[in-house]
């Protein structure tokens, strides 16, 4: 993977499906996928995700 492509664990839009067959997807673009959803998004189109949204920060514990 290119190092300019975004990487899908740091997108808000990217899950686990829990599904063998396809175990990766995307939300925004509502699609599973064996591979990334970033490598599958390369192959189709030779561009970059443009839908790319970082995970907002966790909130933190108080103590």
């Amino acid at each position: 993977m290119p190092e300019n492509q975004p990487d899908c664990r740091e997108c808000q839009h990217y899950y686990i499906t829990h599904d063998a067959r396809f175990p990766y997807g995307c939300r925004a673009m509502n699609f599973k996928s064996r591979r990334l959803p970033v490598q599958e998004v390369l192959a189709a189109s030779g561009a970059r995700c443009f839908l790319f949204q970082t995970k907002p920060a966790a909130p933190r514990a108080s103590v």
